[in-house]
């Protein structure tokens, strides 16, 4: 058995394509359905159900993907720890962010490399928090920036970073006053452009504005909270933003941040890893980085 027939069972599993199994392992797809076959030949098992084209895996093809999975990261693992011991932790880190989370992820991937100068990040950045839990329980990243839900806090490793407060963001009216906050009751009134409701972040929002006693109705969904600002700079649609954000683009000209007043206790964000088995040196390293910034105790300006 090679490593490179579990990489081509797993690019399939994945692709549900041959032929896009095939490009993404950077081989012909001849070549990738031959090694599979010698797999099930080796491991007198079915993992694959025939057709003409790919149908998808059988029940022990399943289980043997999992299990290779498994096998690929350990390989990874071992390659990189390796390496660290020749010149240090080296590597290139894979990082889920939630959307929200996407303007503090440099304040987590700036010290680990300075810390490692040979530490590579790979961002994937907009995925809604259950496509990164999914994708760390199937070795696809090494962690996530997500919300730090019982859920995902009985699941796996936990590193607090921030808790997340929010504005509301609309477009600049020269002719009216400015306020210190706005009331979740009266946000709710405005057209709004917000996130999906597949997203974590959203369907706290709408827990927010429940509280309120009150709902709102979005008329433009985006996974992209840049996409937020770009709306509303239009004039139209009003959105509720984290406040991190404000650290990254401010009050741009034309757009006003007003604090929302009330609510629930804010949420907490951070990084999460994998709970079973001892964790790589990439992943150590992470970690590491993650326990000195935790900023979920302070005053945030948005308090003030």
């Amino acid at each position: 058995m090679l490593i490179r027939q579990l990489e081509y069972l797993v690019a399939l599993s994945r692709e549900r394509h041959f032929t896009r199994a095939a490009e993404a392992c950077a081989v012909s797809q001849p070549a990738l359905s031959e090694a599979i076959r010698k797999l099930e030949i080796e491991l007198d098992l079915p993992l694959i159900v025939r057709g003409h084209k790919f149908e998808g895996l059988t029940a022990e093809g399943e289980q043997i993907v999992r299990r290779a999975e498994r096998i690929l990261a350990d390989h990874t693992s071992l390659l990189n720890e390796a390496a660290s011991l020749r010149s240090g932790v080296t590597g290139t880190v894979r990082l889920g962010v939630v959307p929200t989370a996407a303007a503090t992820a440099a304040e987590l991937s700036g010290p680990l490399c300075i810390r490692h100068p040979l530490v590579t990040v790979h961002l994937a950045e907009d995925l809604a928090s259950s496509d990164i839990t999914t994708r760390i329980d199937r070795f696809e990243l090494d962690g996530g920036i997500t919300y730090l839900d019982d859920s995902v806090i009985s699941r796996y490793r936990t590193f607090p970073l921030y808790r997340e407060y929010y504005a509301l963001l609309t477009a600049d009216d020269p002719m009216l006053p400015r306020r210190s906050d706005i009331s979740w009751q009266e946000a709710s009134r405005l057209p709004m452009c917000t996130l999906p409701s597949i997203m974590r972040g959203r369907r706290i929002l709408d827990e927010y504005f429940a509280d309120a006693g009150a709902s709102h109705t979005a008329q433009i969904e985006t996974d992209s909270i840049a996409s937020l600002y770009a709306h509303v700079k239009t004039g139209q649609w009003a959105a509720v933003i984290p406040h991190v954000w404000l650290k990254v683009f401010g009050e741009p000209p034309g757009l006003r941040c007003t604090r929302l007043a009330g609510g629930r206790e804010a949420p907490t964000i951070g990084l999460i890893t994998r709970a079973d088995g001892p964790a790589s040196v990439l992943v150590q390293a992470l970690e590491a980085t993650a326990v000195g910034l935790d900023q979920t105790s302070s005053v945030t300006p948005i308090d003030q």
